[in-house]
């Protein structure tokens, strides 16, 4: 699967901290006075003659794995800071102790007592730091309006209206109650009273989800009465890509993936696609890096087309156009213009004339093309700048095709609306494989491919086949 922002995140505090391991030791030795009779220097050069960076090795890696175990890398949003800090001096101190531990197995004469305390307290120190650093960092954006999640709950019962007062309490965590979902039952006249809003019944949470930003679903209804429902439930927010969050895992689920993740009051499940670790942050850096070295290479063809633009046609160099994102987010996306000026606005009148099945817009021949833009299309040429969307975040390098607006209200079928769970990209397996010539559902079937059989090896293909097939053009429009 492909990975969200959270598994990136996670990612970057897994090489922080080994980061931080490696400086604690290394500050450590430095520091530290060795035993009568052993230099610092006779010390490392010890260290290099008799091969022990393997050893050090294998004690990163046990490091790594203690910290996975004291729960360090799972949702830290809704606890607070002093159950934080006291993670991580669990979580140091179990690697000083096996430290230890291993000095005395190995007979590793400089490791005594004094120098595994010197590297606990750097250690800590060093994870502390960056853990509170991250955590102000991701409040002062959440104060902004970034990194905010959209919370939806299932059920109006005692438990679901304490989730909610949780998260309403605590803003600066940067969760957003859309509302509340359930049918009419004996407690629905309590639950008015407690100011919440009900935004929808059981029957109109489909259309509610299609057309409103919905990042997570807790659900909390009574499940010994309510289990087939809330089965149906969970099916449906896993067709539309939603992470869901429940009490105790009782569903059988074909598609995501579950982890637990603590909360400040109690333990809940989280059912999402995940990702495996170093590929999911490589993702992001290969969006990142390539976008913005593309972006200066191709700086002079951009210069020279939005001239030959500007020049051979009326209207603005560049097409925006809206386009349906990451769980629905809408953003602004950016294209060379290959049409005359007011094509939007004449496009309802050409709708007889579209040669695509499902709800997708395009004519071969489109007499609102410009002769410069078929030209500009046929070479993908117009595609470029959404190398700026990537460097922004709105997209990645490969991923399913943006949607226009438009486009996604026309669509009827949940399970094709799961393209949406994941950022959209410049390129992807519809591109590849002849683009417009192939149908609707084929498209919908190789993007929920896509999504389930990811890896950092498919978009490496992907992009390594993405030049031969501009330079084909098959199914270019």
């Amino acid at each position: 699967m492909i990975p969200s922002r959270r598994q990136l995140m996670k990612h970057a505090a897994k090489v922080f901290d080994l980061c931080a391991l490696v400086t604690s030791f290394v500050a450590t030795v430095a520091l530290y006075s060795p035993p009568e009779g052993l230099t610092l220097a006779g010390f490392m050069a010890m260290r290099i003659k008799l091969g022990n960076s393997l050893l050090f090795g294998l004690l990163l890696v046990t490091w790594h794995s203690l910290f996975i175990l004291c729960g360090l890398y799972v949702s830290k949003r809704l606890i607070r800071r002093r159950t934080q800090i006291f993670e991580v001096f669990k979580a140091t101190s179990l690697v000083a102790a096996f430290l230890l531990v291993s000095a005395r197995v190995f007979n590793i004469r400089m490791v005594t007592f004094t120098f595994v305390l010197i590297f606990w307290a750097i250690c800590t120190c060093l994870v502390i730091v960056g853990r509170l650093g991250s955590r102000s960092l991701l409040l002062a954006l959440r104060r902004r309006g970034r990194n905010t999640r959209f919370v939806l709950i299932v059920g109006t019962n005692k438990r679901a209206t304490e989730f909610a007062r949780q998260i309403v309490e605590q803003p600066e965590l940067g969760y957003r109650v859309l509302g509340f979902v359930d049918d009419d039952w004996s407690g629905i006249g309590r639950f008015e009273t407690t100011g919440h809003t009900r935004c929808c019944t059981f029957a109109g949470l489909a259309d509610f989800l299609r057309h409103n930003v919905v990042d997570e679903a807790a659900i909390y209804l009574p499940l010994r009465s309510y289990y087939e429902h809330a089965a149906q439930l969970v099916s449906l927010c896993e067709q539309h890509g939603i992470v869901i969050r429940f009490d105790s895992q009782v569903f059988n689920l074909r598609i995501s993936h579950s982890q637990t993740h603590g909360l400040e009051a109690n333990s809940q499940v989280l059912i999402a696609g995940s990702a495996e670790a170093w590929p999911a942050l490589a993702k992001r850096v290969l969006d990142c890096v390539f976008s913005a070295l593309l972006l200066i290479l191709f700086a002079p063809l951009f210069f020279v087309v939005a001239v030959l633009v500007k020049w051979t046609s009326p209207g603005p160099i560049f097409f925006r156009q809206t386009r349906v994102g990451l769980n629905k987010r809408q953003f602004r996306i950016f294209k060379f213009r290959t049409m005359i000026a007011n094509a939007e606005q004449i496009q309802g009148e050409l709708i007889p004339m579209n040669e695509m099945t499902g709800p997708v817009f395009k004519i071969k021949n489109d007499p609102r093309v410009t002769p410069l833009g078929r030209f500009l299309r046929r070479t993908s040429i117009d595609e470029l700048p959404q190398l700026v969307n990537v460097l922004k975040g709105d997209m990645s390098l490969v991923g399913p095709r943006a949607m226009s607006l438009r486009d996604y209200q026309l669509f009827n079928q949940d399970w094709q609306r799961r393209r949406f769970s994941v950022k959209p990209g410049i390129t992807c397996l519809w591109q590849i494989n002849g683009r417009n010539s192939v149908p609707f559902d084929k498209w919908m079937e190789l993007d929920m491919q896509y999504i389930d059989k990811w890896s950092l090896w498919l978009d490496l293909k992907i992009l390594a086949r993405t030049l031969p097939a501009v330079l084909r053009g098959t199914g270019a429009a």
